[in-house]
Protein backbone atom coordinates (compact mmCIF):
# COMPACT_ATOMS: atom_id res chain seq x y z
CA UNK A 1 0.00 0.00 0.00
CA UNK A 2 1.45 3.25 -1.07
CA UNK A 3 1.74 6.37 0.92
CA UNK A 4 -0.96 8.95 0.18
CA UNK A 5 1.43 11.74 0.76
CA UNK A 6 3.87 10.50 -1.80
CA UNK A 7 4.13 12.91 -4.77
CA UNK A 8 2.55 11.93 -8.07
CA UNK A 9 5.14 11.26 -10.74
CA UNK A 10 4.90 10.33 -14.39
CA UNK A 11 7.46 8.65 -16.49
CA UNK A 12 8.61 10.37 -19.61
CA UNK A 13 10.33 8.09 -22.08
CA UNK A 14 13.79 9.18 -23.01
CA UNK A 15 15.26 8.51 -26.40
CA UNK A 16 18.81 7.63 -27.06
CA UNK A 17 19.77 11.24 -27.71
CA UNK A 18 18.30 12.51 -24.46
CA UNK A 19 15.14 14.18 -25.89
CA UNK A 20 11.56 13.31 -25.06
CA UNK A 21 9.87 10.84 -27.41
CA UNK A 22 7.09 13.04 -28.79
CA UNK A 23 6.62 11.34 -32.21
CA UNK A 24 3.09 10.22 -31.36
CA UNK A 25 2.07 13.73 -30.33
CA UNK A 26 3.51 15.16 -33.58
CA UNK A 27 1.51 12.71 -35.67
CA UNK A 28 -1.66 13.57 -33.79
CA UNK A 29 -1.11 17.28 -34.30
CA UNK A 30 -0.48 16.85 -38.04
CA UNK A 31 -3.63 14.75 -38.45
CA UNK A 32 -5.70 17.42 -36.66
CA UNK A 33 -4.33 20.14 -38.92
CA UNK A 34 -4.99 18.15 -42.09
CA UNK A 35 -8.53 17.38 -40.99
CA UNK A 36 -9.14 21.04 -40.23
CA UNK A 37 -7.82 22.07 -43.67
CA UNK A 38 -10.00 19.47 -45.41
CA UNK A 39 -13.11 20.69 -43.57
CA UNK A 40 -12.37 24.34 -44.29
CA UNK A 41 -12.27 26.18 -47.68
CA UNK A 42 -9.70 25.32 -50.27
CA UNK A 43 -6.82 27.75 -49.97
CA UNK A 44 -5.69 27.15 -53.53
CA UNK A 45 -9.00 28.49 -54.91
CA UNK A 46 -9.19 32.29 -55.04
CA UNK A 47 -12.94 32.36 -55.61
CA UNK A 48 -15.31 34.17 -53.28
CA UNK A 49 -16.28 32.53 -49.99
CA UNK A 50 -19.99 33.12 -49.57
CA UNK A 51 -21.92 33.21 -46.38
CA UNK A 52 -25.58 32.51 -45.90
CA UNK A 53 -28.36 33.53 -48.27
CA UNK A 54 -28.56 37.25 -48.90
CA UNK A 55 -24.89 37.91 -48.03
CA UNK A 56 -22.46 39.58 -50.38
CA UNK A 57 -19.63 37.34 -51.55
CA UNK A 58 -16.17 38.44 -50.42
CA UNK A 59 -12.83 37.32 -51.74
CA UNK A 60 -10.42 35.72 -49.33
CA UNK A 61 -6.82 35.99 -50.44
CA UNK A 62 -4.87 32.88 -49.41
CA UNK A 63 -1.69 33.42 -47.39
CA UNK A 64 0.91 30.72 -46.85
CA UNK A 65 1.15 29.20 -43.40
CA UNK A 66 4.68 29.50 -42.12
CA UNK A 67 4.30 27.67 -38.84
CA UNK A 68 3.92 28.80 -35.26
CA UNK A 69 6.61 30.75 -33.59
CA UNK A 70 7.35 29.60 -30.10
CA UNK A 71 8.20 33.02 -28.76
CA UNK A 72 5.22 34.76 -30.42
CA UNK A 73 2.82 36.52 -28.03
CA UNK A 74 -0.07 34.97 -29.96
CA UNK A 75 1.22 31.46 -29.41
CA UNK A 76 -1.18 29.39 -27.30
CA UNK A 77 -0.11 28.88 -23.72
CA UNK A 78 -0.35 25.68 -21.83
CA UNK A 79 -3.40 26.97 -19.96
CA UNK A 80 -5.25 27.54 -23.28
CA UNK A 81 -4.42 24.07 -24.55
CA UNK A 82 -5.98 20.92 -23.32
CA UNK A 83 -5.95 20.91 -19.50
CA UNK A 84 -5.43 17.18 -19.33
CA UNK A 85 -2.08 15.60 -19.83
CA UNK A 86 1.20 17.10 -20.71
CA UNK A 87 1.32 19.37 -23.70
CA UNK A 88 3.97 18.49 -26.26
CA UNK A 89 6.04 21.36 -27.58
CA UNK A 90 4.99 22.65 -31.04
CA UNK A 91 6.84 21.20 -33.94
CA UNK A 92 8.26 23.93 -36.22
CA UNK A 93 8.49 21.52 -39.14
CA UNK A 94 4.68 21.18 -39.36
CA UNK A 95 4.15 24.78 -40.48
CA UNK A 96 6.92 24.55 -43.05
CA UNK A 97 5.47 21.34 -44.54
CA UNK A 98 1.97 22.88 -44.56
CA UNK A 99 3.22 26.03 -46.27
CA UNK A 100 4.94 23.93 -48.94
CA UNK A 101 1.69 22.05 -49.73
CA UNK A 102 -0.52 25.21 -49.94
CA UNK A 103 0.51 27.35 -52.93
CA UNK A 104 -0.96 30.81 -53.51
CA UNK A 105 -2.73 31.31 -56.87
CA UNK A 106 -0.68 32.76 -59.68
CA UNK A 107 -1.68 36.35 -60.54
CA UNK A 108 -2.35 37.02 -64.20
CA UNK A 109 -2.52 40.56 -65.47
CA UNK A 110 -5.68 41.33 -67.53
CA UNK A 111 -5.24 41.39 -71.30
CA UNK A 112 -4.80 44.88 -72.61
CA UNK A 113 -6.74 45.85 -75.72
CA UNK A 114 -4.70 46.58 -78.85
CA UNK A 115 -3.60 50.18 -79.15
CA UNK A 116 -5.62 52.40 -81.45
CA UNK A 117 -4.51 55.20 -83.67
CA UNK A 118 -5.52 57.76 -81.06
CA UNK A 119 -3.22 56.20 -78.39
CA UNK A 120 -0.18 57.15 -80.42
CA UNK A 121 -1.02 60.80 -79.89
CA UNK A 122 -0.97 62.61 -76.58
CA UNK A 123 -4.25 63.12 -74.74
CA UNK A 124 -6.28 61.19 -77.33
CA UNK A 125 -5.83 63.73 -80.14
CA UNK A 126 -6.70 62.22 -83.60
CA UNK A 127 -4.09 62.23 -86.38
CA UNK A 128 -3.61 65.41 -88.40
CA UNK A 129 -5.06 63.89 -91.60
CA UNK A 130 -8.30 63.04 -89.77
CA UNK A 131 -8.52 66.57 -88.48
CA UNK A 132 -7.94 67.95 -91.98
CA UNK A 133 -10.69 65.75 -93.45
CA UNK A 134 -13.15 66.78 -90.74
CA UNK A 135 -12.37 70.46 -91.24
CA UNK A 136 -12.81 70.17 -95.03
CA UNK A 137 -16.17 68.44 -94.64
CA UNK A 138 -17.41 71.05 -92.21
CA UNK A 139 -16.24 73.81 -94.53
CA UNK A 140 -17.99 72.25 -97.55
CA UNK A 141 -21.25 71.90 -95.59
CA UNK A 142 -20.95 75.51 -94.50
CA UNK A 143 -20.38 76.76 -98.06
CA UNK A 144 -23.27 74.66 -99.39
CA UNK A 145 -25.62 76.01 -96.72
CA UNK A 146 -24.67 79.61 -97.47
CA UNK A 147 -25.20 79.04 -101.19
CA UNK A 148 -28.66 77.54 -100.61
CA UNK A 149 -29.65 80.46 -98.41
CA UNK A 150 -28.50 82.99 -101.00
CA UNK A 151 -30.30 81.19 -103.86
CA UNK A 152 -33.54 80.84 -101.89
CA UNK A 153 -33.45 84.51 -101.00
CA UNK A 154 -32.86 85.40 -104.67
CA UNK A 155 -35.77 83.25 -105.88
CA UNK A 156 -38.15 84.74 -103.32
CA UNK A 157 -37.08 88.28 -104.14
CA UNK A 158 -37.68 87.62 -107.86
CA UNK A 159 -41.14 86.20 -107.23
CA UNK A 160 -42.17 89.14 -105.11
CA UNK A 161 -40.71 91.64 -107.57
CA UNK A 162 -38.03 92.97 -105.25
CA UNK A 163 -34.95 91.56 -106.95
CA UNK A 164 -33.49 91.77 -110.46
CA UNK A 165 -32.61 88.83 -112.69
CA UNK A 166 -30.34 88.36 -115.67
CA UNK A 167 -32.32 87.64 -118.86
CA UNK A 168 -31.10 86.60 -122.31
CA UNK A 169 -34.17 87.32 -124.44
CA UNK A 170 -33.06 85.37 -127.50
CA UNK A 171 -32.01 82.31 -125.53
CA UNK A 172 -35.10 82.38 -123.34
CA UNK A 173 -37.32 82.45 -126.45
CA UNK A 174 -35.54 79.42 -127.91
CA UNK A 175 -35.92 77.55 -124.64
CA UNK A 176 -39.64 78.28 -124.52
CA UNK A 177 -40.05 77.08 -128.13
CA UNK A 178 -38.25 73.86 -127.31
CA UNK A 179 -40.49 73.14 -124.32
CA UNK A 180 -43.60 73.81 -126.36
CA UNK A 181 -42.29 71.54 -129.14
CA UNK A 182 -41.62 68.76 -126.68
CA UNK A 183 -45.18 68.97 -125.32
CA UNK A 184 -46.65 68.74 -128.83
CA UNK A 185 -44.39 65.88 -129.87
CA UNK A 186 -45.37 64.01 -126.73
CA UNK A 187 -49.00 64.42 -127.81
CA UNK A 188 -48.17 63.02 -131.28
CA UNK A 189 -46.33 60.12 -129.69
CA UNK A 190 -49.25 59.32 -127.38
CA UNK A 191 -51.75 59.34 -130.27
CA UNK A 192 -49.51 57.23 -132.52
CA UNK A 193 -49.13 54.62 -129.79
CA UNK A 194 -52.89 54.59 -129.31
CA UNK A 195 -53.39 54.10 -133.06
CA UNK A 196 -50.88 51.23 -133.11
CA UNK A 197 -52.65 49.56 -130.20
CA UNK A 198 -56.08 49.83 -131.84
CA UNK A 199 -54.77 48.73 -135.22
CA UNK A 200 -53.15 45.69 -133.63
CA UNK A 201 -56.56 44.64 -132.35
CA UNK A 202 -58.02 45.16 -135.85
CA UNK A 203 -55.33 42.93 -137.38
CA UNK A 204 -55.98 40.19 -134.82
CA UNK A 205 -59.70 40.42 -135.54
CA UNK A 206 -59.09 40.14 -139.31
CA UNK A 207 -56.90 37.10 -138.81
CA UNK A 208 -59.54 35.39 -136.66
CA UNK A 209 -62.24 36.29 -139.19
CA UNK A 210 -60.23 34.86 -142.08
CA UNK A 211 -59.70 31.59 -140.21
CA UNK A 212 -63.41 31.36 -139.51
CA UNK A 213 -64.30 31.94 -143.17
CA UNK A 214 -61.89 29.21 -144.24
CA UNK A 215 -63.42 26.75 -141.81
CA UNK A 216 -66.95 27.57 -143.00
CA UNK A 217 -65.92 27.21 -146.64
CA UNK A 218 -65.00 23.59 -146.00
CA UNK A 219 -68.15 22.83 -144.00
CA UNK A 220 -70.62 24.61 -146.33
CA UNK A 221 -70.28 23.29 -149.90
CA UNK A 222 -73.10 25.48 -151.18
CA UNK A 223 -71.30 28.67 -149.97
CA UNK A 224 -67.73 27.48 -150.37
CA UNK A 225 -66.82 29.96 -153.11
CA UNK A 226 -68.16 33.02 -151.22
CA UNK A 227 -66.51 32.02 -147.94
CA UNK A 228 -63.23 31.41 -149.77
CA UNK A 229 -63.23 34.88 -151.34
CA UNK A 230 -63.85 36.54 -147.97
CA UNK A 231 -61.22 34.41 -146.25
CA UNK A 232 -58.56 35.39 -148.82
CA UNK A 233 -59.56 39.05 -148.54
CA UNK A 234 -59.23 39.06 -144.74
CA UNK A 235 -55.89 37.28 -144.92
CA UNK A 236 -54.61 39.85 -147.40
CA UNK A 237 -55.81 42.69 -145.20
CA UNK A 238 -54.20 41.02 -142.19
CA UNK A 239 -50.86 40.77 -144.01
CA UNK A 240 -51.02 44.39 -145.14
CA UNK A 241 -52.09 45.40 -141.63
CA UNK A 242 -49.02 43.72 -140.13
CA UNK A 243 -46.87 45.64 -142.60
CA UNK A 244 -48.51 48.93 -141.68
CA UNK A 245 -48.23 48.08 -137.99
CA UNK A 246 -44.48 47.59 -138.41
CA UNK A 247 -44.21 51.02 -140.04
CA UNK A 248 -46.21 52.67 -137.24
CA UNK A 249 -44.08 51.01 -134.55
CA UNK A 250 -40.93 52.22 -136.32
CA UNK A 251 -42.36 55.74 -136.39
CA UNK A 252 -43.25 55.74 -132.66
CA UNK A 253 -39.84 54.31 -131.69
CA UNK A 254 -37.92 57.09 -133.45
CA UNK A 255 -40.21 59.84 -132.19
CA UNK A 256 -39.83 58.47 -128.64
CA UNK A 257 -36.04 58.64 -128.98
CA UNK A 258 -36.23 62.21 -130.20
CA UNK A 259 -38.62 63.39 -127.47
CA UNK A 260 -37.49 61.48 -124.38
CA UNK A 261 -33.75 61.26 -125.02
CA UNK A 262 -32.47 63.94 -127.39
CA UNK A 263 -34.75 66.74 -126.24
CA UNK A 264 -34.52 65.66 -122.60
CA UNK A 265 -30.72 65.84 -122.71
CA UNK A 266 -30.93 69.42 -123.96
CA UNK A 267 -33.51 70.30 -121.31
CA UNK A 268 -31.21 68.88 -118.62
CA UNK A 269 -28.49 71.29 -119.71
CA UNK A 270 -31.08 74.08 -119.68
CA UNK A 271 -32.02 73.27 -116.07
CA UNK A 272 -28.36 73.44 -115.09
CA UNK A 273 -28.10 76.78 -116.88
CA UNK A 274 -31.12 78.16 -115.01
CA UNK A 275 -29.66 77.04 -111.66
CA UNK A 276 -26.35 78.70 -112.54
CA UNK A 277 -28.25 81.87 -113.45
CA UNK A 278 -29.90 81.97 -110.02
CA UNK A 279 -26.54 81.49 -108.28
CA UNK A 280 -24.96 84.16 -110.45
CA UNK A 281 -27.70 86.68 -109.60
CA UNK A 282 -27.56 85.78 -105.90
CA UNK A 283 -23.81 86.45 -105.63
CA UNK A 284 -24.15 89.54 -107.81
CA UNK A 285 -26.77 90.95 -105.46
CA UNK A 286 -24.61 90.13 -102.44
CA UNK A 287 -21.63 91.94 -103.99
CA UNK A 288 -23.73 94.98 -104.86
CA UNK A 289 -25.02 95.24 -101.28
CA UNK A 290 -21.48 95.14 -99.92
CA UNK A 291 -20.38 97.84 -102.35
CA UNK A 292 -23.13 100.13 -101.08
CA UNK A 293 -22.11 99.71 -97.43
CA UNK A 294 -19.24 101.20 -95.39
CA UNK A 295 -15.69 100.58 -96.56
CA UNK A 296 -13.91 99.45 -93.36
CA UNK A 297 -11.31 96.68 -93.14
CA UNK A 298 -13.81 93.91 -92.37
CA UNK A 299 -16.09 94.91 -95.24
CA UNK A 300 -13.12 95.10 -97.58
CA UNK A 301 -12.17 91.50 -96.77
CA UNK A 302 -15.76 90.33 -97.22
CA UNK A 303 -16.01 92.26 -100.47
CA UNK A 304 -12.90 90.55 -101.81
CA UNK A 305 -14.32 87.11 -101.00
CA UNK A 306 -17.67 88.05 -102.51
CA UNK A 307 -15.99 89.28 -105.69
CA UNK A 308 -14.07 86.00 -106.05
CA UNK A 309 -17.27 83.97 -105.58
CA UNK A 310 -19.08 86.21 -108.06
CA UNK A 311 -16.40 85.72 -110.72
CA UNK A 312 -16.51 81.93 -110.22
CA UNK A 313 -20.28 81.76 -110.68
CA UNK A 314 -20.14 84.21 -113.59
CA UNK A 315 -17.72 81.93 -115.45
CA UNK A 316 -19.95 78.94 -114.78
CA UNK A 317 -23.02 80.85 -115.96
CA UNK A 318 -21.33 81.98 -119.21
CA UNK A 319 -20.07 78.47 -119.92
CA UNK A 320 -23.50 76.87 -119.46
CA UNK A 321 -25.15 79.57 -121.54
CA UNK A 322 -22.82 78.73 -124.40
CA UNK A 323 -23.52 75.01 -124.00
CA UNK A 324 -27.28 75.62 -124.15
CA UNK A 325 -26.98 77.69 -127.30
CA UNK A 326 -24.90 75.01 -129.04
CA UNK A 327 -27.23 72.18 -128.00
CA UNK A 328 -30.31 74.07 -129.15
CA UNK A 329 -28.74 74.57 -132.56
CA UNK A 330 -27.80 70.91 -133.00
CA UNK A 331 -31.17 69.78 -131.64
CA UNK A 332 -33.03 71.82 -134.22
CA UNK A 333 -30.98 70.34 -137.06
CA UNK A 334 -31.41 66.80 -135.74
CA UNK A 335 -35.15 67.29 -135.19
CA UNK A 336 -35.70 68.44 -138.80
CA UNK A 337 -33.70 65.54 -140.21
CA UNK A 338 -35.39 62.86 -138.11
CA UNK A 339 -38.94 64.12 -138.45
CA UNK A 340 -38.61 64.60 -142.21
CA UNK A 341 -37.80 60.90 -142.59
CA UNK A 342 -40.41 59.69 -140.10
CA UNK A 343 -43.24 61.81 -141.49
CA UNK A 344 -42.50 60.63 -145.03
CA UNK A 345 -42.61 57.02 -143.84
CA UNK A 346 -45.87 57.50 -141.98
CA UNK A 347 -47.55 59.18 -144.98
CA UNK A 348 -46.46 56.59 -147.56
CA UNK A 349 -47.39 53.64 -145.37
CA UNK A 350 -50.86 54.93 -144.50
CA UNK A 351 -51.61 55.94 -148.10
CA UNK A 352 -50.50 52.59 -149.54
CA UNK A 353 -52.44 50.57 -147.00
CA UNK A 354 -55.76 52.31 -147.40
CA UNK A 355 -55.32 52.43 -151.18
CA UNK A 356 -54.89 48.66 -151.15
CA UNK A 357 -51.54 48.94 -152.87
CA UNK A 358 -49.57 46.11 -151.32
CA UNK A 359 -46.61 46.64 -153.65
CA UNK A 360 -46.23 50.31 -152.63
CA UNK A 361 -46.54 49.39 -148.97
CA UNK A 362 -43.75 46.81 -149.20
CA UNK A 363 -41.62 49.26 -151.17
CA UNK A 364 -42.03 51.84 -148.40
CA UNK A 365 -40.67 49.40 -145.81
CA UNK A 366 -37.70 48.55 -148.03
CA UNK A 367 -37.02 52.23 -148.57
CA UNK A 368 -36.63 52.84 -144.84
CA UNK A 369 -34.94 49.48 -144.10
CA UNK A 370 -37.74 48.19 -141.89
CA UNK A 371 -37.71 44.45 -141.27
CA UNK A 372 -40.91 42.85 -140.06
CA UNK A 373 -40.68 40.33 -137.27
CA UNK A 374 -42.55 37.08 -137.72
CA UNK A 375 -44.81 35.94 -134.81
CA UNK A 376 -42.48 33.13 -133.65
CA UNK A 377 -39.18 34.82 -134.42
CA UNK A 378 -36.83 35.89 -131.62
CA UNK A 379 -34.39 38.76 -131.60
CA UNK A 380 -30.99 37.82 -133.08
CA UNK A 381 -28.03 37.61 -130.75
CA UNK A 382 -25.28 40.17 -130.86
CA UNK A 383 -23.00 37.63 -132.60
CA UNK A 384 -25.48 37.23 -135.46
CA UNK A 385 -25.83 40.99 -135.76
Amino acid sequence: MTDATAPLTSEIPITSNGTPNDAAEDDTFERDLKKMLQDGPNLNNSSAVQGGSGTTPTTVAPTPFSGVRLNSPTAPSQQQRSPTGPVPPPNPYVGSRLASTVKPPQYQAPARPPPTAIEHHPEGVPPPQHMANAVSKIESIKNWSLKQIKCTRQILSERFGRGSRTVDLQLEAQIEVLRDTQRKYQQVLRLARGMASHFYNVVQTQRALGDTFSDLAQKSPELQEEFTYNAETQKALCKNGETLLGAINFFTSNVNTLVNKTMEDTLLTIRQYEQARVEYDAYRTDLEQLQLGPKDATVQARMKDADNAFQTHKDKFDRLRGDVAVKLKFLEENKVKVMHKQLLLFHNAISAYFAGNQTALEATLKQFNIKLKSPGEENPSWLEE
